[in-house]
């Protein structure tokens, strides 16, 4: 969902929700002059990775200007519209039916610029909804390396700092990685890298023993109301149940907010799921259901497998949370009236919640590395329907 408020990226460091101490912190290392060449933020995406990078890119290229002067508002208004020269970005790609070879991120800078303005706190998968490659697996690839060494090769246009923002730096193949290496062990004069990741463990060491890393927490379930109220105009009681649900993620409350979001179609698929493994012991009519369910998951795009994964893994979490009385960490609320969380959550319990977990995991990861997805879904079903009939010990 693109914010109602007639603001594009929130450019400005008071326009970025919450994280107050972060912000603090990196407008002094730009007034102190403290500016590491190579800085690592990790964080989720809906927590305001790149809103938080992207209000940093504009204190460093903006700086050398009188804050308020026409020269200011003009730097900060190309940083806003991403068309600042001296602003270079690099992001996960791959063909489409527009682009169909040699893609670099240059080719889908019209696409990029769009997206993140409506959606500065959207998600990997929402980017590649964007370009229309769901069912492949964006990267980025050793010709951005290339691109990236000749754009950093130039002067800055301003005469201050370049910056280049590194959108899901984790999806650099090895490749590409180790062409950049020298770039971040000796990069140009006054340049600065921003990798943003969602996933530090995939960043390769080389390159990631030599970033200065700076964690994005949650945000507070106050932030997210206080933004909601703000820039949707949600009546308060509202904005604070959404953020209750939020899990700490503003993109997440937006979908809630929007109510046709994935996750009601991975609800329905979670539901169909879980009631077919519970009528699959001992029953073949139902096995041969798990079995298509199995085909209805293979046919779907693998990073709305990998989201569906996540989806679930965090519902039984839940499950087991209501199973033990944990209501004060409950967030989830069935959309479809049949289901109800109280009676399924006697089911998961701490005889099963890790088997059930490591399975979920295990599936993602195989999804990951391009595992056949029909065998991958029939094993989890199988599992699941094994795991679910599990007796709690005492």
């Amino acid at each position: 969902m693109a914010f109602k408020k007639n603001v594009d990226l929130p450019m400005d460091f008071s326009e970025v929700i919450g994280l107050d101490h972060l912000k603090s912190h990196l407008q002094t290392t730009v007034e102190k002059g403290r500016i590491a060449h190579a800085q690592l933020f990790v964080g989720s995406n809906g927590c305001g990775l790149l809103p938080l990078a992207m209000a940093y890119a504009k204190e460093l290229l903006c700086f050398y200007h009188e804050k308020g002067s026409p020269a200011y508002e003009q730097c900060a208004k190309k940083v806003a519209h991403l068309t600042h020269p001296d602003l270079h970005f690099v992001y996960p790609i791959n063909t489409n039916d527009v682009v169909k070879k040699n893609a670099v991120s240059s080719s889908f800078s019209e696409e990029w610029r769009n997206f993140v303005q409506k959606h500065p706190y959207g998600s990997l998968f929402q980017w590649f909804q964007t370009l229309g490659i769901e069912n492949k697996q964006g990267n980025i690839n050793v010709r951005e390396a290339e691109e990236m060494s000749k754009k950093l090769a130039l002067k800055s246009y301003e005469g201050g700092y370049k910056v280049m923002v590194i959108w899901m730096a984790e999806k650099m193949n090895t490749e590409c990685a180790n062409k950049i290496l020298k770039m971040v062990e000796e990069p140009p004069q006054k340049t600065v890298l921003l990798l943003l990741t969602e996933n530090e463990g995939q960043i390769i060491n080389t390159i990631y023993s030599r970033c200065q890393r700076l964690q994005i927490p949650l945000l507070s379930e106050a932030s997210i109301a206080e933004a909601l109220q703000h820039k949707l105009q949600i009546p308060e009681n509202e904005a604070i149940k959404i953020s209750r649900q939020s899990q700490g993620d503003f993109n997440k409350a937006l979908q809630i907010f929007e109510k046709n979001s994935e996750e009601t179609l991975f609800e329905e698929w979670f539901i169909l799921w879980v009631r077919t493994a519970f009528k699959a012991k001992g029953n073949k009519k139902a096995i041969q259901e798990l079995l298509q369910w199995s085909d209805l998951m293979a046919a779907k795009g693998r990073e709305t497998q990998k989201n569906f994964l996540q989806y679930c893994v965090e519902l039984f979490r839940q499950a087991l949370l209501k199973n033990y009385k944990a209501d004060s960490l409950l967030y989830f609320e069935a959309l479809d009236p049949k289901f109800s969380l109280e009676k399924f959550a006697p089911f998961v319990h701490q005889n099963n919640i890790f088997d059930i977990t490591q399975s979920l995991e295990d599936a993602a990861y195989h999804i990951e590395r391009n595992g056949n997805a029909k065998i991958i879904f029939t094993d989890l079903s199988i599992n699941l329907t094994r795991y679910i009939h599990k007796k709690e010990k005492v």
